[in-house]
């Protein structure tokens, strides 16, 4: 039995960095994407620590369009398709007035989070039709219309339309879909929204990774059986 594929966008810190730890953990091969590739690294010998596969490491910038369409190719080639989908990939820009967003924040936040999404729905869903039960999973962070938030709120509200409209979409056929609202996290990206902030009132990463999994009822360990070796794509 080949063992269930799970590709993982923004897999080098946070919530994505948990989901990718928690799935190999279970026995998923996990393909783990991110720019940072020493946090890949790490990641790939936290999974290893943890008793789960090597990971495959795709060190690649999710709003290059050429990388993404490289990596589906690669998937489609390696493995014959996907069982699973982790977006965490996201970009956070500055918080500023919207009569001050800076444009190359703008243009980075409307590149990572919305058009990158688009770019990777249309890559990935054949890649998960091509396994029984493929699932796709968005996470949702409402920040919309909230004060400082505009290009961020935006951006985001953008990727997770998209989301629904695919859910929509492909509610008889699959893949399935599913948008989770993962709670307050101490990460990166929150210290960066909120400095100064305290994180004993705020979620464990790996804590809401086992959370999320278990909604989405992926908490069970993978098939395991053939597997091939380990590598890296950048």
């Amino acid at each position: 039995m080949e063992r269930a594929v799970a590709l993982v966008t923004g897999a080098s810190r946070g919530l994505g960095r948990a989901l990718a730890l928690a799935l190999g953990a279970r026995g998923w091969q996990v393909i783990a994407v991110a720019r940072t590739e020493g946090g890949l690294a790490e990641l790939d010998d936290g999974i290893r620590a943890a008793g789960g596969p090597p990971a495959t490491l795709a060190p690649l910038d999710i709003a290059d369009p050429g990388s993404l369409r490289q990596l589906s190719g690669h998937v489609a080639g390696r493995w014959g398709g996907l069982g699973l989908l982790a977006h965490c990939a996201i970009h956070g820009p500055p918080l500023a007035p919207v009569g001050h967003i800076d444009g190359r924040d703008w243009e980075r936040a409307l590149a990572v989070n919305a058009r990158a999404t688009g770019e990777l729905i249309a890559l990935v869903e054949p890649l998960l039709r091509a396994r029984p039960g493929g699932v796709a999973l968005f996470f949702d962070d409402p920040r919309a219309g909230a004060p400082f938030f505009g290009a961020y709120g935006a951006s985001k509200a953008a990727q997770i339309a998209l989301a629904r409209s695919w859910a929509a979409e492909t509610r008889r056929l699959g893949p399935r879909v599913e948008i989770l609202a993962p709670a307050a996290m101490a990460t990166a990206l929150r210290a960066r929204f909120h400095p100064g902030e305290g994180t004993a009132g705020l979620a464990r990463p790996a804590a809401e990774a086992a959370r999320l999994l278990a909604q989405a009822g992926l908490d069970a360990p993978a098939a395991t059986g053939a597997l091939a070796g380990p590598g890296g794509l950048g």
